[in-house]
């Protein structure tokens, strides 16, 4: 990568990155996250200028090795999403799916998410453990009263007030319609949450057109277009929506690329076709910023003396 193509940002602590993600989606302008799974992951969003991460439940299950059915620890998702907070300077909104269990989990894990500068929470009202929501039809929804209560929880939880608790409404993906998904990203909001993602599965955006439309503004609406990919992103602007997660694509294209590189070096036994196809080492190193460690050894480490110089000083003592 050339350098002079990084993309420059302002830089967030840990401490103001809840307000960096909050003016993302009370922005007027429509605005996009990006998919980060991995410390690594996440610089590659930063360098490419995005404003914020979207840390997918998917993603970071399959980086694992799992399947998206909360088989993934909520300690284990936070051991990465710590790794990916100390790894860029940007908000990161964290997928939380259900929020691992009743109101007391989420309590529990929105105060870890604080502690680990994490920007804010994404919950979604099904049960737990939850299901993808591109697999099956008609997945049971959670008590909109029970729910709203785990929304109350996670906004009672925070330490800092900007950070942000989106809720997640399924009632379309689980075939209940626009009134439905209204009447629960009502409830929702009454109950605190400061953005309402509303989710679809179908493979294009009429039924999200037609909420956003119902909702009128009432607060930023989140949409994730993995299966209506085909629909302009003007769309999106004439609708109102607020925020845009692209909520996969990176762990999928490396998927693509490690299948590829591995099936090359397997049929050719060799290196040499595959080397100009990949990123260098330094690109690594650049990466996981390894400039910073060796200004580091400078000015910690006790700089090594030749023997020539240990022999003068010596001679000058005797």
């Amino acid at each position: 990568m050339n350098i002079d193509t990084i993309s420059t940002h302002k830089k967030w602590s840990p401490d103001t990155r809840p307000e960096a993600l909050r003016s993302i989606l009370l922005n007027p302008e429509l605005s996009f996250l990006m998919e980060a799974h991995s410390g690594i992951s996440a610089r590659i969003v930063e360098e490419a200028g995005f404003p914020g991460i979207w840390a997918s439940g998917l993603s970071i299950s399959a980086l694992l090795g799992l399947r998206d059915n909360n088989e993934a620890s909520w300690t284990q998702v936070l051991e990465v999403l710590e790794y990916m907070a100390d790894s860029t300077d940007l908000p990161i909104l964290v997928d939380g799916d259900t929020g691992y269990g009743n109101f007391n989990n989420v309590r529990r894990f929105v105060r870890k998410l604080g502690e680990r500068g994490l920007a804010g929470v994404c919950l979604e009202d099904k049960l737990f453990p939850k299901t993808n929501s591109f697999i099956g039809e008609a997945q049971p929804l959670a008590d909109i009263d029970e729910f709203a209560g785990r929304i109350r929880a996670a906004v009672d939880s925070r330490k800092n007030d900007a950070f942000c608790v989106v809720a997640r409404v399924e009632a379309l993906i689980a075939g209940h319609g626009i009134a439905e998904a209204l009447r629960r990203g009502e409830a929702y909001h009454a109950a605190g949450a400061d953005a309402i993602l509303i989710h679809s599965k179908k493979d294009n955006a009429a039924e999200i057109v037609e909420f956003a439309r119902s909702w009128g503004g009432r607060a930023p609406l989140v949409i994730v277009p993995t299966k209506y990919f085909r629909t302009p992103t003007s769309v999106f602007r004439d609708a109102g929506i607020s925020t845009v997660a692209w909520a996969n694509h990176l762990v999928r294209s490396s998927i693509a690329a490690m299948q590829q590189t591995a099936q090359k070096i397997y049929g050719d036994e060799c290196l040499h076709n595959v080397e100009g196809t990949i990123v260098g080492v330094d690109d690594i190193f650049r990466l996981t910023n390894q400039d910073e460690l060796s200004a580091a050894e400078d000015r910690y480490l006790p700089r090594v003396r030749s023997r020539a110089t240990d022999a003068g000083l010596a001679t000058r003592a005797g």
